[in-house]
């Protein structure tokens, strides 16, 4: 059987994106791609807008189908020997929550035009 390969897109220019990105980078276990989102080819019509793409966070599985907000950081973080920490951020009873939680922080991120910060801002 080949090898199955996620790739997650992801904001090189923001520094928290970044530092999240070494980490991952660090721990998965080969099968996960990263593609900085300001290197992508603008005019690829097989992936989102930069705009949708800068939104949330997007996952393109090895099957070609999307993962998009917090289920695509909790797929990327199963490519981990930690991702079982964040499964239960799917559960049924915290996912509304949950999903709530980061939607709001995207959001708040995107408005500010993509300013993340480590720090206080």
């Amino acid at each position: 059987m080949p090898p199955r390969y996620d790739t997650l897109f992801y904001d090189g220019r923001c520094p928290l994106c970044a530092k999240e990105i070494r980490t991952l980078r660090k721990l998965q276990r080969g099968d996960l791609i990263f593609a900085d989102i300001h290197e992508q080819n603008a005019h690829n019509a097989q992936l989102p807008t930069r705009e949708e793409l800068l939104k949330r966070l997007h996952l393109m599985t090895w099957n070609g189908e999307w993962v998009i907000g917090l289920p695509a950081n909790v797929r990327a973080w199963s490519h981990t020997p930690f991702g079982w920490l964040l499964k239960p951020l799917l559960w049924p009873v915290v996912y509304p929550v949950a999903k709530r939680v980061y939607e709001s922080w995207a959001d708040r991120r995107f408005e500010k035009k993509y300013a993340c910060s480590v720090g206080p801002s």
